[in-house]
């Protein structure tokens, strides 16, 4: 390959952060191989099983995010909503609605938070973090106020067809959660990399004053960003729903910053206008590995806390010291 095609090469790799996703793969195997030779129970068959459902829910809430962080906005509600949408289905569901009609129920107050954010956010200009700092706090209120301040009762058996859907069913040894979580990439992943709104969501994250001259309408690319956001955070409420058989009052605590976690280790930009989804399956599968690998070889619950704390405090640095330094060599 000649300089120029080289040249050429490493510019594209950069522009929608595909370097920072090929080094988050090979971090997620370095850990994979770590963690297998300190725990031998690590890379058994059913924990390899469990590992990867663990990491769906994390990888679901984290596409989402990432829509919103390429917008070049944050989306802080996304753990109540998971919370919100896990406490009004089952409460609905306990109370004997048909379950799939309490998904639609809770799929509609979701998109709310979103169309809330959105607005806020594009149409009123307030500041992403204040925005939805303010429906996080909502969104957890009517998670804690839909069955006075309670977990719910158990959903019934007339929901067994629901959970199985979401978690229990297994296909080609793959759980459905799994399935699920690859189905929601896939299609997302179509929308965001060739579709005209996905090239709208880069514009608006790059250079939003430039992209509303191109004819962007930038209230409604961050409207549907939000959207998918809120989407994605009930979709993860539902599933939680379905693992515990009740809606619990802490479901969907700290998920905003599994959600973050996932999206910058991924190689998506905090800035805005950078990075692929398919970084997203990498920072969640290295989420997932360390919760999982960690607590194999018998590391407390807060060594655990603060090596991934500052394994997400050097991707955010990186990223910044990088474009920071792209643009003052421009």
């Amino acid at each position: 390959m000649n300089k120029n095609n080289s040249n050429w090469l490493s510019r594209k790799m950069a522009a929608r952060g595909v370097r920072s996703v090929v080094t988050a793969a090979i971090g997620f195997f370095a850990l994979f191989l770590i963690f297998s030779v300190l725990s031998p129970q690590f890379r058994s068959g059913n924990n390899i099983q469990n590992l990867f459902r663990q990491i769906a829910p994390t990888l679901i809430i984290g596409i989402g995010q990432g829509f919103v962080l390429i917008t070049g906005n944050i989306d802080l509600a996304v753990g109540s909503v998971v919370g919100m949408a896990c406490m009004t289905a089952g409460t609905l569901m306990s109370h004997g609605m048909n379950p799939w009609l309490a998904c639609l129920v809770t799929l509609v107050l979701s998109l709310a938070v979103g169309v809330v954010n959105g607005v806020l956010v594009a149409k009123i200009n307030l500041p992403a973090f204040i925005a939805t700092l303010g429906t996080m706090t909502l969104a957890r209120g009517l998670a804690q106020l839909v069955n006075n301040n309670r977990n719910t009762d158990f959903i019934g058996t007339d929901a067994q067809s629901f959970r199985d859907l979401l978690y229990y069913d297994n296909f080609l040894t793959i759980y459905s959660t799994v399935w699920i979580a690859i189905l929601l990439w896939i299609v997302l992943n179509f929308l965001l990399s060739k579709t005209r709104t996905g090239r709208h969501i880069y514009a608006v994250g790059s250079n939003l004053e430039a992209a509303k001259l191109s004819g962007v309408n930038a209230f409604r690319t961050t409207l549907t960003a939000y959207l998918i956001s809120a989407f994605c955070s009930c979709l993860c409420g539902l599933i939680l729903l379905a693992s515990a058989g009740m809606g619990t009052m802490d479901a969907g605590t700290t998920y905003e910053m599994y959600a973050i976690a996932a999206c910058v280790i991924g190689g998506i930009s905090t800035l805005g206008g950078t990075g692929i989804l398919a970084g997203v399956i990498a920072g969640a599968g290295i989420w997932g590995i360390l919760q999982n690998g960690l607590q194999f070889v018998g590391a407390p619950v807060a060594l655990r806390n603060i090596i991934i704390g500052i394994i997400v405090i050097a991707a955010v640095m990186l990223d910044v010291v990088t474009r920071t330094g792209k643009k003052k060599a421009k």
